[in-house]
Formats: C-alpha cells, structure tokens, sequence
C-alpha cells in the first residue's frame, strides 16, 4: 500500500503552510532565499547517522520524493523541497515527520546495539 495516496505535491502557502511547518515539523526551518526547509540532524556517530540515512532513503524511495542531503561523520543536513511546485507541499511535510522519527528510531538501535554488546 502507498503512503503517498492523497498526498499532494502541489506548493503549500499561506496561513496553512505556517500551521503545518509550526504543528507538524517544529525542529525545521525555512530556507533563506528559496522555498524549502531545512534540518540538520546530530548523531553519536557515523554508524548512527547512517542507520537514519539507511531509513530515510527507504522512505524517500518510497515515496518517489528525495531529500537533499550532505553527510559529515555524525552530521547529517537535510533540505526538502518539490521540485514540481518549486517550493514545499505535502510531500516534504509528511517526509520531514518521518525523518524525525527515524532520527530517534537510529539512536534507539544505536543504544540497543550498544547494550547487547556490553552483555557478551
């Protein structure tokens, strides 16, 4: 089943653009001088950093929506935009949110896989 169905790809404005940035993705922010957003996510690691680029790129490929992103050891920015609309729309909303919560689930894993190997 698609997670895109209903979505739309078409640009987000207005009152309703600054209610779902502000409600639904707070940590990002937008873009000085181009319609988009943008976050950069910290890690412990370049292990954990890319677990979540791993789980992003699952999603983005899913979706047929990918990110634009620059990876430096336990750095990871990011920059969402469509390019269909040249600006945001649903898409980067609903990629944004996942992206926050694959950002917790690679730290999750990362604890987990430390706690198993401080058992052996």
């Amino acid at each position: 089943m698609s997670t895109t169905a209903g979505l739309s790809r078409e640009k987000l404005e207005g009152e309703e653009r600054e209610r779902r940035l502000r409600e639904e993705v707070p940590f990002w922010q937008q873009v000085m001088c181009r319609d988009a957003i943008q976050r950069t996510f910290t890690f412990k690691d370049f292990k954990e950093a890319w677990r979540f680029m791993n789980l992003t790129a699952e999603k983005a490929e899913e979706m047929d929506h990918h990110p634009e992103w620059f990876n430096v050891y336990n750095r990871v920015e990011v920059t969402l935009a469509t390019h269909t609309c040249k600006g945001v729309s649903e898409y980067d909303v609903v990629l944004a949110k996942a992206m926050d919560q694959f950002a917790l689930q690679a730290a999750a894993e990362t604890l987990e896989a430390e706690e198993q190997k401080n058992k052996q």
